[in-house]
């Protein structure tokens, strides 16, 4: 049956009527829960927000990036290179997420593995905390802090070679080269 106004293929298939609906259910599902970890890693977020506008006096850019679900601080005049996530926060020292680098068993010279690129490794945290919420930073930091034994760095390298994997448990074991 025709239904005014609509297109025949529409109208007759109430299929995709209910299809849509549950497209709507998920939506409204996936932003309520983005919702919740935006909120439940605030405390984290605003420890970002505070070093991101202390690097604005000093050049740094923020810019909202959707992709991470992040405000990004480009050009942060602190720190050895690379990045750094609190919250939904990552304090960049470059100007673009989109930077190929090395995985942290790479850095250590436990295996020879493709590149990745920062952005997802950073965005894998992103998640981590949304997660975690305040628990991320001392559950961080009792896995070994920044170093290749970690399994929140492991884990995120992984997601950004991946793009699977960003939960830090279980973690596969250490490569060792052969060692």
């Amino acid at each position: 049956p025709r239904h005014p106004g609509l297109p025949g293929a529409v109208a007759a298939d109430p299929g995709r009527q209910r299809l849509s609906h549950a497209q709507a259910a998920a939506a409204a599902r996936g932003a309520l829960l983005l919702a919740a970890g935006i909120a439940w890693t605030l405390p984290n977020t605003l420890i970002g927000l505070g070093a991101g506008a202390a690097g604005m006096a000093l050049g740094s850019r923020a810019r909202f990036e959707r992709r991470h679900c992040a405000l990004v601080f480009h050009r942060w005049p602190w720190g050895p290179g690379g990045a750094i996530t609190f919250g939904n926060v990552i304090l960049h020292t470059g100007d673009s997420l989109d930077v190929s680098c090395s995985t942290y068993a790479q850095r250590a010279g436990l295996c020879s593995e493709p590149g990745i690129v920062l952005g997802d490794h950073e965005r894998a945290h992103v998640l981590q905390y949304m997660a975690l919420g305040p628990l991320f930073l001392p559950l961080y930091l009792l896995c070994g802090g920044i170093s290749v034994r970690n399994r929140f760095e492991r884990a995120a390298d992984r997601y950004a070679g991946t793009g699977r994997g960003w939960w830090p448990w279980p973690c596969e074991p250490l490569p060792t080269n052969g060692r």
